[in-house]
């Protein structure tokens, strides 16, 4: 194993770095023996997802929604045209560790679709 740094190495430090390096190439590999092998396991019956890889359809509509609630009050009003309190609007939208119920999730929809179009859903 060759230690190609830059500056000089001490003679003492030398045995230390060539253990970081194989302790650093050691976990490497063993990231890539292991990837993919431990899979979130889903949710049990008549439990709501959590947001994450496992849904990227509702990762999708949280991204296009965000560049519309930048304006000072519009969380606040999507919350109230949702029926929400606005916290549980940011533990969904922005903490990014809840997710809505169907039917808020399907009006979140409409009123996307109806900012984009230039109107507003009251």
């Amino acid at each position: 194993m060759s230690l190609g740094y830059l500056a000089p190495v001490h003679p003492r430090l030398r045995p230390y770095l060539e253990i970081i390096e194989w302790l650093t190439d050691a976990a490497a590999e063993s990231a890539r023996r292991t990837a993919g092998k431990f899979k979130r396991r889903p949710p049990q019956r008549g439990l709501t997802l959590q947001p994450g890889a496992g849904t990227p359809l509702w990762n999708e509509l949280v991204r296009q929604v965000a560049p519309l609630l930048r304006k000072r009050g519009s969380k606040v009003h999507l919350a109230r045209i949702l029926g929400v309190p606005k916290q549980r609007l940011h533990v969904c939208l922005k903490a990014g560790t809840g997710c809505l119920d169907a039917e808020r999730t399907l009006l979140l929809t409409a009123w996307l679709c109806a900012r984009r179009q230039g109107r507003e859903l009251v």
